[in-house]
Protein backbone atom coordinates (compact mmCIF):
# COMPACT_ATOMS: atom_id res chain seq x y z
CA UNK A 1 0.00 0.00 0.00
CA UNK A 2 3.05 2.43 0.74
CA UNK A 3 4.13 1.61 -2.86
CA UNK A 4 0.51 2.50 -4.16
CA UNK A 5 0.57 5.80 -2.26
CA UNK A 6 3.59 6.69 -2.98
CA UNK A 7 2.39 6.49 -7.37
CA UNK A 8 -0.32 8.69 -6.57
CA UNK A 9 1.50 11.51 -4.88
CA UNK A 10 3.95 11.36 -7.73
CA UNK A 11 1.05 11.82 -10.00
CA UNK A 12 -0.36 14.66 -8.21
CA UNK A 13 3.13 16.27 -7.55
CA UNK A 14 3.98 16.14 -10.99
CA UNK A 15 1.00 17.09 -12.50
CA UNK A 16 0.23 19.77 -10.02
CA UNK A 17 3.09 21.65 -11.26
CA UNK A 18 2.91 21.06 -15.08
CA UNK A 19 -0.46 21.26 -15.66
CA UNK A 20 -0.25 24.23 -17.62
CA UNK A 21 1.53 22.79 -20.30
CA UNK A 22 -1.02 20.24 -21.09
CA UNK A 23 -3.44 22.71 -21.85
CA UNK A 24 -1.56 23.91 -24.66
CA UNK A 25 0.25 21.04 -25.88
CA UNK A 26 -0.78 19.88 -29.57
CA UNK A 27 -0.20 16.19 -29.22
CA UNK A 28 -2.46 16.15 -26.60
CA UNK A 29 -5.14 18.75 -27.71
CA UNK A 30 -4.88 17.31 -31.23
CA UNK A 31 -4.23 13.31 -32.94
CA UNK A 32 -5.94 10.68 -35.34
CA UNK A 33 -7.49 9.28 -32.04
CA UNK A 34 -9.60 11.89 -30.90
CA UNK A 35 -12.47 11.39 -33.87
CA UNK A 36 -11.78 7.73 -33.68
CA UNK A 37 -13.10 7.73 -30.01
CA UNK A 38 -16.06 9.97 -30.82
CA UNK A 39 -16.85 7.59 -33.98
CA UNK A 40 -16.35 4.56 -32.13
CA UNK A 41 -18.80 5.79 -29.23
CA UNK A 42 -21.56 5.65 -31.67
CA UNK A 43 -23.50 8.93 -29.98
CA UNK A 44 -27.41 9.50 -30.18
CA UNK A 45 -27.09 12.83 -27.76
CA UNK A 46 -28.38 11.91 -24.71
CA UNK A 47 -25.49 10.30 -23.30
CA UNK A 48 -23.38 10.88 -20.05
CA UNK A 49 -20.09 10.52 -20.30
CA UNK A 50 -17.24 10.43 -17.85
CA UNK A 51 -13.59 11.04 -18.75
CA UNK A 52 -11.55 9.32 -16.13
CA UNK A 53 -7.94 10.68 -15.99
CA UNK A 54 -9.13 13.82 -18.02
CA UNK A 55 -6.18 15.90 -17.54
CA UNK A 56 -6.95 19.20 -19.29
CA UNK A 57 -9.92 18.49 -20.91
CA UNK A 58 -9.33 17.54 -24.33
CA UNK A 59 -10.95 14.39 -24.49
CA UNK A 60 -13.86 15.57 -22.89
CA UNK A 61 -13.82 19.06 -24.77
CA UNK A 62 -14.17 16.41 -27.65
CA UNK A 63 -17.21 14.72 -26.56
CA UNK A 64 -19.30 17.50 -25.20
CA UNK A 65 -20.64 19.15 -28.63
CA UNK A 66 -21.87 15.46 -29.20
CA UNK A 67 -23.42 14.17 -25.71
CA UNK A 68 -25.47 15.77 -22.75
CA UNK A 69 -23.11 15.61 -20.34
CA UNK A 70 -19.39 15.23 -19.74
CA UNK A 71 -18.01 14.14 -15.94
CA UNK A 72 -14.24 14.88 -15.81
CA UNK A 73 -12.33 13.37 -13.23
CA UNK A 74 -8.91 13.49 -12.62
CA UNK A 75 -6.80 13.25 -9.46
CA UNK A 76 -5.05 16.20 -9.59
CA UNK A 77 -6.90 19.95 -8.67
CA UNK A 78 -5.02 21.67 -11.15
CA UNK A 79 -5.83 19.64 -14.24
CA UNK A 80 -9.86 20.26 -13.46
CA UNK A 81 -8.44 24.48 -13.16
CA UNK A 82 -7.15 23.63 -16.83
CA UNK A 83 -10.44 21.62 -18.01
CA UNK A 84 -12.81 24.72 -16.45
CA UNK A 85 -10.54 26.97 -18.32
CA UNK A 86 -10.65 24.75 -21.78
CA UNK A 87 -14.86 24.42 -21.20
CA UNK A 88 -14.94 27.98 -20.42
CA UNK A 89 -12.95 29.39 -23.85
CA UNK A 90 -15.04 27.01 -26.06
CA UNK A 91 -18.48 27.95 -24.44
CA UNK A 92 -19.11 24.15 -23.19
CA UNK A 93 -21.56 24.54 -20.48
CA UNK A 94 -22.17 20.16 -20.00
CA UNK A 95 -19.01 19.89 -18.72
CA UNK A 96 -18.25 19.31 -15.07
CA UNK A 97 -15.78 18.86 -12.73
CA UNK A 98 -14.83 15.97 -10.11
CA UNK A 99 -11.82 15.54 -7.80
CA UNK A 100 -11.16 11.61 -8.04
CA UNK A 101 -9.13 8.30 -8.47
CA UNK A 102 -10.27 5.99 -11.29
CA UNK A 103 -9.86 2.82 -8.67
CA UNK A 104 -12.36 4.47 -6.65
CA UNK A 105 -15.04 6.65 -8.50
CA UNK A 106 -16.93 8.65 -6.45
CA UNK A 107 -20.15 8.11 -8.55
CA UNK A 108 -23.51 5.18 -7.97
CA UNK A 109 -23.62 1.91 -9.77
CA UNK A 110 -25.11 2.84 -13.02
CA UNK A 111 -24.87 6.21 -13.42
CA UNK A 112 -22.68 6.88 -16.76
CA UNK A 113 -23.61 5.52 -20.59
CA UNK A 114 -19.89 5.71 -21.42
CA UNK A 115 -16.35 6.00 -19.85
CA UNK A 116 -13.60 7.24 -22.18
CA UNK A 117 -10.10 7.69 -21.30
CA UNK A 118 -7.34 8.95 -22.64
CA UNK A 119 -3.30 9.40 -22.08
CA UNK A 120 -3.83 8.28 -18.54
CA UNK A 121 -4.14 4.60 -17.99
CA UNK A 122 -0.04 4.14 -17.91
CA UNK A 123 -0.09 6.30 -15.02
CA UNK A 124 -2.49 3.91 -13.07
CA UNK A 125 -1.18 1.56 -10.66
CA UNK A 126 -4.29 -1.22 -10.32
CA UNK A 127 -5.47 -0.99 -14.15
CA UNK A 128 -7.48 -4.35 -13.35
CA UNK A 129 -9.26 -2.55 -10.59
CA UNK A 130 -9.99 0.75 -12.48
CA UNK A 131 -11.24 -1.17 -15.29
CA UNK A 132 -13.71 -2.87 -12.59
CA UNK A 133 -15.11 0.42 -11.72
CA UNK A 134 -15.47 1.62 -14.95
CA UNK A 135 -17.90 -1.68 -15.11
CA UNK A 136 -19.37 -0.83 -12.22
CA UNK A 137 -21.05 2.88 -12.64
CA UNK A 138 -21.57 2.08 -16.34
CA UNK A 139 -25.20 1.23 -17.48
CA UNK A 140 -25.66 -2.38 -18.63
CA UNK A 141 -24.38 -2.26 -22.58
CA UNK A 142 -22.24 0.75 -21.71
CA UNK A 143 -19.05 1.29 -23.56
CA UNK A 144 -15.30 1.92 -22.11
CA UNK A 145 -12.75 3.07 -24.99
CA UNK A 146 -9.45 3.86 -23.87
CA UNK A 147 -6.71 5.61 -25.83
CA UNK A 148 -3.14 4.87 -24.82
CA UNK A 149 0.47 4.25 -25.58
CA UNK A 150 1.05 0.29 -26.00
CA UNK A 151 3.80 -1.79 -24.59
CA UNK A 152 5.83 -4.25 -26.53
CA UNK A 153 5.57 -8.20 -26.50
CA UNK A 154 9.12 -8.31 -27.31
CA UNK A 155 10.94 -8.03 -23.82
CA UNK A 156 13.92 -5.54 -24.95
CA UNK A 157 11.89 -3.49 -26.74
CA UNK A 158 9.02 -2.96 -23.62
CA UNK A 159 11.93 -2.56 -20.95
CA UNK A 160 13.71 0.53 -23.13
CA UNK A 161 10.20 2.09 -23.43
CA UNK A 162 9.56 1.90 -19.71
CA UNK A 163 12.69 2.95 -18.71
CA UNK A 164 12.83 6.19 -21.22
CA UNK A 165 9.13 6.88 -20.12
CA UNK A 166 10.33 6.46 -16.37
CA UNK A 167 13.25 8.61 -16.66
CA UNK A 168 11.10 11.60 -18.02
CA UNK A 169 8.34 11.15 -15.87
CA UNK A 170 8.22 9.86 -12.14
CA UNK A 171 5.03 8.87 -11.82
CA UNK A 172 4.65 6.81 -14.83
CA UNK A 173 3.70 3.03 -14.10
CA UNK A 174 3.53 1.32 -16.97
CA UNK A 175 2.63 0.99 -20.64
CA UNK A 176 0.54 -1.93 -20.95
CA UNK A 177 0.60 -4.00 -23.80
CA UNK A 178 -2.19 -5.50 -25.77
CA UNK A 179 -2.84 -8.29 -24.59
CA UNK A 180 -2.45 -7.42 -20.85
CA UNK A 181 -5.61 -5.03 -22.20
CA UNK A 182 -7.40 -7.80 -24.11
CA UNK A 183 -6.81 -9.81 -20.48
CA UNK A 184 -8.14 -7.06 -18.03
CA UNK A 185 -11.12 -5.98 -20.30
CA UNK A 186 -12.44 -9.31 -20.34
CA UNK A 187 -11.81 -9.91 -16.41
CA UNK A 188 -13.91 -6.79 -16.00
CA UNK A 189 -16.53 -7.70 -18.08
CA UNK A 190 -15.93 -5.59 -21.33
CA UNK A 191 -16.04 -7.43 -25.08
CA UNK A 192 -12.96 -5.65 -26.57
CA UNK A 193 -14.57 -4.79 -30.13
CA UNK A 194 -12.56 -2.26 -31.54
CA UNK A 195 -8.65 -1.82 -32.20
CA UNK A 196 -7.26 1.11 -33.91
CA UNK A 197 -3.81 1.05 -33.75
CA UNK A 198 -1.26 4.67 -34.67
CA UNK A 199 1.30 6.41 -33.28
CA UNK A 200 2.50 9.52 -32.35
CA UNK A 201 5.34 11.44 -32.74
CA UNK A 202 7.22 13.11 -29.52
CA UNK A 203 9.79 15.92 -30.74
CA UNK A 204 12.19 15.20 -27.53
CA UNK A 205 12.89 18.74 -26.62
CA UNK A 206 8.91 19.36 -26.38
CA UNK A 207 8.18 16.14 -24.68
CA UNK A 208 10.84 16.64 -22.09
CA UNK A 209 9.83 20.48 -21.54
CA UNK A 210 5.96 19.58 -21.39
CA UNK A 211 7.24 17.59 -18.03
CA UNK A 212 10.02 19.46 -16.82
CA UNK A 213 11.87 16.35 -17.17
CA UNK A 214 15.83 17.37 -15.24
CA UNK A 215 18.32 17.28 -17.20
CA UNK A 216 20.10 14.84 -16.16
CA UNK A 217 17.47 12.49 -16.66
CA UNK A 218 17.34 14.04 -20.34
CA UNK A 219 20.92 12.74 -20.29
CA UNK A 220 20.13 9.52 -19.29
CA UNK A 221 17.67 9.21 -22.02
CA UNK A 222 19.55 10.55 -24.84
CA UNK A 223 21.88 7.62 -23.48
CA UNK A 224 19.66 5.17 -23.37
CA UNK A 225 18.97 6.28 -26.90
CA UNK A 226 22.57 6.09 -28.32
CA UNK A 227 23.21 2.47 -26.04
CA UNK A 228 19.92 1.16 -27.64
CA UNK A 229 20.15 -1.97 -30.03
CA UNK A 230 18.85 -1.98 -33.56
CA UNK A 231 15.04 -3.50 -32.91
CA UNK A 232 15.06 -0.65 -30.08
CA UNK A 233 15.56 1.88 -32.11
CA UNK A 234 13.34 0.73 -34.99
CA UNK A 235 10.44 -0.40 -32.82
CA UNK A 236 10.82 3.50 -31.21
CA UNK A 237 11.56 4.50 -34.30
CA UNK A 238 14.38 7.29 -33.04
CA UNK A 239 16.47 9.73 -34.99
CA UNK A 240 17.49 12.62 -33.84
CA UNK A 241 14.71 14.85 -33.20
CA UNK A 242 12.42 12.44 -30.89
CA UNK A 243 10.51 9.08 -31.34
CA UNK A 244 7.67 7.69 -31.89
CA UNK A 245 5.34 5.55 -29.47
CA UNK A 246 2.60 3.00 -30.83
CA UNK A 247 -0.81 3.59 -29.33
CA UNK A 248 -4.03 2.11 -29.78
CA UNK A 249 -8.17 3.19 -29.10
CA UNK A 250 -9.43 0.20 -27.61
CA UNK A 251 -13.71 -0.12 -27.20
CA UNK A 252 -15.15 -2.68 -25.05
CA UNK A 253 -19.05 -3.23 -24.82
CA UNK A 254 -19.84 -4.26 -21.12
CA UNK A 255 -21.60 -7.03 -20.26
CA UNK A 256 -25.40 -7.65 -18.68
CA UNK A 257 -24.72 -7.90 -14.81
Amino acid sequence: MARESDLKGAVQEQFGRVAPNYLTSAVHAQGEDLPVMVEAANLQGGERVLDAGCGAGHTAASFAPHVAQVTALDFTASMLNQVERLAGDRGLTNIRTRLGDVENLPFPSSTFDLVVSRYSAHHWARPGKALREFRRVLKDGGRFILSDVLGFGDPVCDTYLNAIELLRDPSHVRDYTLEEWSNRFAAAGFSLELFFPYRIFLHFEEWTERMETPEVNCSAIRALYDASPEEVREALQIDDEGHSFQCAVLRGTSSRR
